[in-house]
């Protein structure tokens, strides 16, 4: 059984921010997957993960709904009621490391400052699962002369939780869909046959 981890925070506040970009992924794979049924069907709370949940076959895709700083606990919960091997375990999150619209694929590792990413790594005990790690900008400085100059640390979470720009529209749904394309490929051709395509 696969299991795919949408992060992001629950809530509309946060709902189309570069955050959330993990549960705008989750979501339109479910609705792309599971075309015959109605997609607000599709999920189902379930509060002894705490997740939103959407099950079909020997797949699980999952929005954790702690917030993200304790998404590990849900994504734990899931795990052993399921019984899914590490190895089946991936994991869709933003970051801010990489241009908007860039994607990179990569298994194992540290969390490199995600708080989600942290939170699993600390509940599982283990790094070794894989990760779709998408672009949501480097995060600089929106000011007349601030151009090429990275966020402060002390700015970065104001940054994350912000929206997408209107002129950012185009590469956010061209992302969102290049994101189910590798999660596709992945799962038909095997993870390596997506690193070669998007890394």
């Amino acid at each position: 059984m696969k299991l795919i981890v949408g992060l992001g925070n629950p809530g509309p506040k946060f709902e189309y921010t570069r955050h959330n970009i993990g549960f705008m992924v989750a979501e339109r794979l479910v609705k792309d997957k599971f075309s015959l049924l109605p997609s607000l069907k599709a999920w189902k709370m379930e509060k002894r993960y705490p997740a939103e949940v959407c099950k079909k076959d020997e797949l699980v895709v999952i929005k954790p709904q702690t917030y993200m700083n304790l998404s590990g606990l849900a994504v734990k919960r899931v795990m052993d009621f399921f019984k899914i091997n590490i190895d089946d375990l991936w994991v869709i999150h933003d970051d801010i490391d990489l241009p908007i619209g860039k994607i990179r694929i990569r298994k194992g590792g540290a969390s490199a400052g995600h708080h989600g990413i942290d939170s699993i790594i600390k509940n599982l005990n283990r790094d070794d699962f894989v990760r779709f790690r998408l672009g949501i900008g480097r995060g600089k400085l929106d000011k007349p002369h601030g151009e090429g100059h990275n966020l402060h640390r002390h700015e970065v979470e104001k940054f994350v939780v912000s929206p997408f720009r209107d002129n950012e529209g185009g590469e956010v749904k061209k992302l969102i869909k290049n994101a189910v394309t590798a999660l596709e490929i992945a799962s038909d051709k095997g993870i390596h046959a997506a690193m070669n395509r998007f890394n």
